[in-house]
């Protein structure tokens, strides 16, 4: 094995009969929800993992009865440094930064994305680490999700990140987001609740389950209906991670384009002449269609009330307009060319 990266404590793990079938990358995370996927890969390719005495890839199937043995790394320390990476600021002070984060972008450093991220830029553009404690996440309060785009308020004082952090709590904080999802719902609006917790059947994703989890609440209202897809605006009670997908999958109307929550395979289904359509909808669109576009709160300093809005970005605009959305206009006279 390679001895430049120092090595954990020693785990033997028996792989049982009923195992026979699974991935080797699968069975680990499983035994070892505490440790990232992404660190395992990196340990399965160093070599650091061996099945009966032999080096396997993290996609090989178990049969069943092996013996796993697996010396993990200890995870490197990470550091935020700045880096000079465009952001496109909505309003900023002394006490808060509010931005318009693009998707594609994480929002502070973790396993698998040590930088790149927001906190990243941030800290160039400020030549100063924003507010809390927290070296790897300063300043942040709330997040969203990689391929999410929207607003994001960024804590710059220590008063400012008590303040918005109780805002949050006490749900004084409003969120708004729209959304394309699946089929069509019963109601034109509702409210969506069950509490989420981490799925113990797949660790990397979130569920609706039934001990352990804690109180969501997400509403909707349908803007839009094109049959097989509507567009709604949805409103955040609760800031659960990936509370809005959660909610929205588990109700049997999955995000477009959802990575992890998310069924695209519906559109073969569509019927009819909108089958055509639903494809190029799930072909044109390049990421995860949710966008923060409202976001309210008080201001820390005076308790002013504060709104924010962000335009629908080009490439959810491109999917809409597919769709013939009354939201959609040519991006020349709008928005203008997509970068």
């Amino acid at each position: 094995m390679n001895e430049e990266r120092p090595a954990g404590e020693l785990l033997t793990l028996e792989a049982p009969p009923g195992t026979a079938g699974t991935r080797l990358d699968a069975f680990l995370v499983s035994r070892l929800p505490e440790r990232s996927r992404t660190l395992i890969h990196a340990d399965i390719a160093d070599g650091r993992v061996l099945v009966d005495g032999r080096r396997r890839p993290k996609g090989y199937r178990l049969r069943g009865g092996e013996t796993v043995v697996y010396a993990p790394s200890r995870p490197r320390k990470m550091t935020a440094e700045p880096q000079d990476i465009p952001l496109d600021i909505v309003y900023e002070d002394e006490d808060i930064l509010v931005v318009n984060k693009a998707p594609g972008m994480v929002v502070h450093p973790a396993a698998g994305h040590p930088d790149g991220t927001l906190v990243n830029a941030l800290l160039h553009h400020l030549g100063r680490a924003p507010a809390g404690d927290d070296p790897l996440r300063p300043g942040i309060v709330h997040r969203l999700d990689r391929d999410t785009s929207g607003l994001l308020v960024v804590a710059l004082s220590d008063r400012a990140h008590r303040d918005l952090s109780a805002q949050l709590a006490d749900r004084r904080m409003g969120r708004t987001y729209l959304t394309l999802s699946w089929g069509r719902w019963a109601d034109d609006e509702g409210e969506l609740t069950g509490d989420i917790g981490r799925d113990p059947r797949h660790r990397q994703r979130m569920g609706v389950v039934a001990r352990g989890g804690r109180p969501a609440v997400t509403r909707y209202r349908v803007l839009e209906d094109f049959g097989f897809m509507q567009l709604c605006r949805v409103e955040l009670e609760t800031g659960r991670t990936h509370q809005i997908r959660v909610h929205f999958a588990h109700n049997h109307h999955p995000v477009l384009k959802d990575p992890l929550y998310g069924d695209d395979g519906r559109a073969r289904g569509v019927h009819g002449l909108d089958r055509r359509l639903a494809g190029r909808v799930v072909a044109a669109a390049p990421r995860l269609m949710l966008h923060a576009g409202r976001l309210r709160l008080r201001h820390p300093a005076d308790g002013r009330e504060l709104e924010f809005d962000a335009p629908v970005p080009g490439d959810m605009l491109g999917v809409l307009e597919l769709l013939g959305s009354t939201l959609a206009v040519p991006a020349s006279e709008e928005t203008g060319p997509e970068a």
